[in-house]
C-alpha cells in the first residue's frame, strides 16, 4: 500500500503543493505565486487558467522532487482559499469571468439592498454567515448578471459554478467530477447548514439555478481520480476541505472549544463548537468545521481579510521592504511602543466589524516616523485584530482558551507571536509542522484510504514546536489595544 500523501494548497497569492508522509511530515514541497488583479476600487480577480496551470506545475514539482513514482501517492487532498467564485463551461472547462476572490467588494451595494430589506436574519438562520461580498452567491449573481449569455447559458444548464477546489477537482478529473465538501459549500450563503443541502428558498433569493451548483460530499469522501496524463498515475482525490477547516483539521482541534487561528493572506480563528451550531450574538459566523462520516461538527468562525496581505502590501505595494522576512528585525529595533497604527482595510474590515466599506489608514505619524515603525505597525496590526476576535468570541460566551494554536506563513516571525501572546494575554503554541493548511486535508484523504484509523490517531501527530508566553503588563496591553480601537472606529465608514 502506498503511504504519501499529496496536498494541494491552492492559496489567494499562491499555488503550493506538498507530499506528506503518513507520519505527517513534509517530504517535499513547490509552491508558486500567481498575479492578483485589481480592476476598480474594491475589486478583486484572479486568472482561472492561471491557477489551474500554476497548481499543475507544483503538483508536479513536488512529487517529482519527493523521488516517489506518482503510483506511490496514496491519495490526494486538495484545500482552497474559499469564497472565491469561478463559474465554467460545462464542455471545455474553460471560465467565463475571472475568478472573483473572497476579497472583492464589487457587490457591497446589492448586499446593502437585501439587508434593508430585512433579508439577513433568514439567511443567517439557513446558512450560519452574514450577508455579505465575501461570499460567494452575490459574486455568482454578479457573474450572471454582468456577463453577457451568461444567465441563458446557465439556465440551459451549460455552466458550471465552483469554489476553487471543485474547479481544480473537475480540471484535474478531465471533466468528470463536479463535487465539493460541506465546508466549501457552507461559505456560499447558498447552503443549508442544518439540512446540509442546497437551499431551495436562497437559490430563489439570490436567482441562482441549480444546474451549476455541484454534489456536496464529507470532507473525506471519494471524490474521484486524476487523470493519468496530467500526474504520471490515476491518484485518487479523497480529501476536501476550505482552508481554515483544514488548518482545524491539521491542528488536531477536535475538541469542543479549541482554538487554532491562521495568518495566510488573511487571518481566520476557528473554534470548534462541537456536534450543535453556536449563534453568534457578536457578528461572527457559524459554519461547518467537518463533516465525517455523515456526521457534522460545527464552529464559529472570525474572519480578517488582511493579515499576510498586510506585509505582501508593505513589499510590493509602497516597496519598505524587499523580503517579507525583515520584518522580524525591523521590529525588534522598534519595540511594541511606537505609537503608530495601521489599520489594513485595503477591501473593508471583516469581523466582528462586517464595515465593505472602511478603507485603510495609517495613524500617528511624527517627523521620527521611518521605515520601521510603519512596518512594525504593520505586524501589530494582525495581532489587534486577532484581539478583536478573541475579545468577540469572549462577549458570546466562550472561555478564554488554554492556548491559541498557530499556523501558516506569518508564525515563523518570533516577534509578531510573541506580540500577539503579549496583547491577547494568551499563551501561543507553534506546531512543528505550520503548513496545517495543507496538512489538514492530507490527513482527511489519509483517513477515507485507511492511513489512519480515526482523528485520534490523527491528534497523536500533532506536536508543539514553540509556545510563547505572555509577558506585557496588564495596564500596558489595555494602553496598546485601546489606540487600536481608536484606529479602527476612525475608518469605518459610518463614523
Amino acid at each position: 500500500m502506498a503511504h504519501y500523501l499529496l496536498a494541494i494548497d491552492q492559496g489567494t497569492t499562491s499555488s503550493r503543493a506538498i507530499v506528506f508522509s503518513a507520519q505527517g511530515l513534509p517530504v517535499a514541497r513547490a509552491q508558486q505565486e500567481f498575479k492578483q488583479y485589481f480592476p476598480k476600487d474594491g475589486w478583486v480577480e484572479h486568472d482561472g487558467e492561471e491557477i489551474w496551470l500554476t497548481t499543475l506545475k507544483v503538483c508536479r514539482e513536488a512529487i517529482e522532487r519527493s523521488g516517489l513514482n506518482p503510483a506511490e501517492i496514496a491519495a490526494i487532498g486538495i484545500t482552497n482559499q474559499r469564497e472565491t467564485t469561478l463559474v465554467w463551461d460545462a464542455v471545455t472547462g474553460t471560465p467565463i469571468h475571472p475568478a472573483i476572490v473572497w476579497q472583492d467588494r464589487r457587490t457591497a451595494d446589492y448586499c446593502a439592498t437585501l439587508k434593508a430589506a430585512g433579508r439577513e436574519a433568514d439567511v443567517a438562520r439557513r446558512t450560519g454567515l452574514l450577508i455579505d461580498p465575501y461570499f460567494s452567491a452575490t459574486k455568482l449573481r454578479w457573474v450572471l448578471e454582468n456577463v453577457p449569455g451568461a444567465r441563458e447559458r446557465a439556465e440551459r444548464g451549460e455552466l458550471r459554478f465552483g469554489t476553487v477546489d471543485c474547479f481544480l477537482l473537475w480540471r484535474l478529473t478531465g471533466g468528470k467530477v463536479h463535487r465539493t465538501d460541506a465546508t466549501n459549500a457552507s461559505r456560499t450563503l447558498l447552503f443549508n447548514i442544518h439540512s446540509q443541502q442546497w437551499d431551495a428558498e436562497l437559490l430563489r433569493l439570490f436567482d441562482i439555478p441549480a444546474s451549476l451548483l455541484p454534489e456536496v460530499l464529507d470532507c473525506a469522501a471519494e471524490f474521484g481520480d486524476t487523470e493519468v496524463s496530467l500526474l504520471g498515475a490515476s491518484i485518487p482525490v479523497r480529501g476536501m476541505a476550505g482552508d481554515q477547516q483544514a488548518a482545524l483539521i491539521g491542528q488536531a482541534c477536535f475538541q469542543p472549544g479549541m482554538v487554532k487561528s491562521t495568518y495566510g493572506t488573511g487571518c481566520f480563528m476557528i473554534q470548534n463548537t462541537g456536534e450543535q451550531p453556536v449563534v453568534s450574538r457578536n457578528r461572527l459566523l457559524t459554519t461547518v468545521g467537518y463533516r465525517l462520516n455523515g456526521k457534522v461538527t460545527y464552529a464559529v468562525e472570525g474572519s480578517i481579510f488582511v493579515a499576510g496581505a498586510a506585509v505582501q502590501w508593505l513589499r510590493d505595494g509602497i516597496k519598505l521592504i524587499s523580503h517579507a522576512r525583515d520584518t522580524e528585525a525591523l521590529a525588534e529595533q522598534t519595540g511594541d511602543a511606537c505609537g503608530v497604527y495601521l489599520v489594513p482595510a485595503f477591501t473593508g474590515l471583516g469581523a466582528p466589524y462586517w464595515d465593505p466599506r472602511a478603507r485603510g489608514a495609517i495613524f500617528g505619524l511624527t517627523r521620527d516616523t521611518g521605515i520601521k515603525e510603519i512596518v512594525t505597525a504593520g505586524l501589530q496590526s494582525v495581532c489587534y485584530q486577532t484581539r478583536d476576535l478573541l475579545e468577540a468570541m469572549a462577549q458570546d460566551g466562550a472561555a478564554a482558551p488554554s492556548a491559541l494554536r498557530v499556523d501558516g506563513g506569518m508564525v515563523e516571525n518570533n516577534w509578531v507571536m510573541q506580540f500577539l501572546a503579549d496583547i491577547l494575554g494568551v499563551p501561543v503554541e507553534r506546531p512543528e509542522v505550520t503548513e496545517t493548511t495543507a496538512l489538514g486535508v492530507a490527513y482527511l484523504a489519509g483517513l477515507q484510504v485507511g492511513l489512519y484509523r480515526d482523528l485520534d490517531e490523527v491528534a497523536s501527530h500533532w506536536h508543539r514546536q514553540q509556545r510563547f508566553a505572555p509577558r506585557m503588563a496588564e495596564d500596558h496591553r489595555k494602553k496598546l489595544y485601546g489606540g487600536w480601537l481608536d484606529a479602527v472606529q476612525r475608518v469605518r465608514s459610518g463614523a
